[in-house]
């Protein structure tokens, strides 16, 4: 497949070639950028198939998104009460939503309890895009969205891990059981990291303020944005630690920058901003890439047909009907409702360990993947086009 250098050099080609399709449709970046995906990878031209070496920097790219996301967010309009309750109504319909669905299709126990867990999932980085793409990141639907969707991370950890330990420790009749201690852990561990990024953030930005009248920052005006970046991935690497998406630390560490006003270094937004367009793109063409729409067969049509019904239906309605009892309009309620229906790489990711972990077989790891790609493409369209 050639060099890595030429492999950056093929993902940023066709993604400009996304951005001249999405300007032919009328769509977003990221539609026009993942359909370019598609044609490109094993579904249509094969021309690049995905690499260790592209999913690492796809990686880059949903971090350096989500940082500069977070710069712009204050971290005290996404931790509030009514998001966490959005989040919650948002996780439930879908997991019953998608174990009675498995059931309905004579999955069993354990496979049905993953459809429901895949559908919990949401993808910050897909509507966050947008939302930056259409210049509404400000608006309360917005801070809803990323709010609730943060959450969600933390609530689709711990419905995964029910999921992975009934598996593992599954009881007679084939019920949950218990909730295990391991599973508790993790919930706290993700909490307390939470936590602790909220209250560090004050201190973080009183540090970067001091740094900025420092001799250093006078005579090297980048110091400051590349501690920036190397705060970023710290956060990155501390949420995987605690067994949540690096994302959600990239989103935390920008979150604790915003708003931040230098005198003698540059600007944290503007850097950040063009390293998230040149990552962001091969993230979003890597979606398209990793789907193979030759291994989609006549058999599991039905299936898939009502999973990306259920997928987007539980999302609009649970966290719909959640905004509306918070007080959103009608129209806010529809646009958090379909904000939060993105499962992008986070679903693609619970179908992958679901694979690799035996709970799962080819059938339904297809169907999720499928589900992920069209609920990906569908959002962008929808949002865009609703009167907000």
């Amino acid at each position: 497949m050639g060099t890595i250098e030429l492999q950056i050099s093929l993902l940023l080609l066709f993604a400009l070639a996304g951005y001249l399709l999405s300007l032919r449709i009328n769509q977003s970046a990221v539609v026009g950028i993942i359909i370019a995906g598609i044609i490109i990878g094993p579904s249509f031209l094969s021309i690049i198939e995905y690499s260790d070496a592209i999913k690492m920097l796809a990686h880059l790219g949903a971090i350096m998104l989500l940082f500069a996301i977070g710069l712009e967010f204050k971290i005290r309009d996404v931790y509030q009460a009514k998001y966490i309750f959005i989040a919650l109504i948002g996780i439930i319909i879908p997991w019953i939503a998608g174990y009675m669905l498995g059931m309905m299709f004579d999955y069993n126990f354990h496979e049905s309890m993953f459809i429901g867990v895949a559908l919990t999932a949401t993808s910050i980085a897909i509507t966050a895009s947008v939302l930056k793409e259409m210049h509404k990141l400000n608006t309360p639907e917005a801070k809803a969205i990323i709010g609730a969707a943060v959450i969600d991370d933390v609530l689709g950890l711990v419905a995964l891990s029910i999921a992975v330990q009934s598996v593992k420790s599954p009881l007679p009749q084939g019920g949950l059981g218990e909730i295990s201690i391991e599973i508790l852990i993790i919930a706290a561990k993700s909490i307390l990291f939470l936590a602790a990024g909220i209250l560090a953030a004050p201190y973080i930005k009183k540090l970067f303020i001091k740094l900025d009248e420092k001799r250093v920052a006078k005579e090297f005006p980048d110091f400051l944005f590349i501690m920036s970046i190397m705060f970023c991935f710290l956060y990155a690497s501390a949420a995987e630690i605690t067994g949540l998406s690096a994302i959600v630390g990239a989103f935390l560490a920008g979150a604790a920058l915003e708003g931040i006003k230098f005198k003698n270094s540059k600007d944290l937004r503007e850097g950040a901003e063009y390293l998230h367009i040149i990552f962001g793109a091969i993230f979003f063409i890597s979606l398209g890439i990793l789907v193979n729409l030759k291994e989609l067969t006549f058999g599991i049509l039905p299936f898939l047909i009502i999973l990306i019904l259920a997928a987007v239906l539980t999302k609009v309605a649970g966290c719909g009907i959640a905004s509306r009892l918070v007080h959103f309009n009608k129209t806010e309620s529809l646009i958090i409702g379909f904000g939060m229906s993105p499962r992008g790489e986070v679903a693609m990711i619970v179908a992958l360990i679901g694979l690799t972990s035996n709970i799962i077989h080819q059938d339904l790891y297809v169907s999720i993947v499928f589900m992920s790609l069209i609920t990906t493409i569908i959002t962008p369209v929808v949002i865009r086009n609703l009167k907000w």
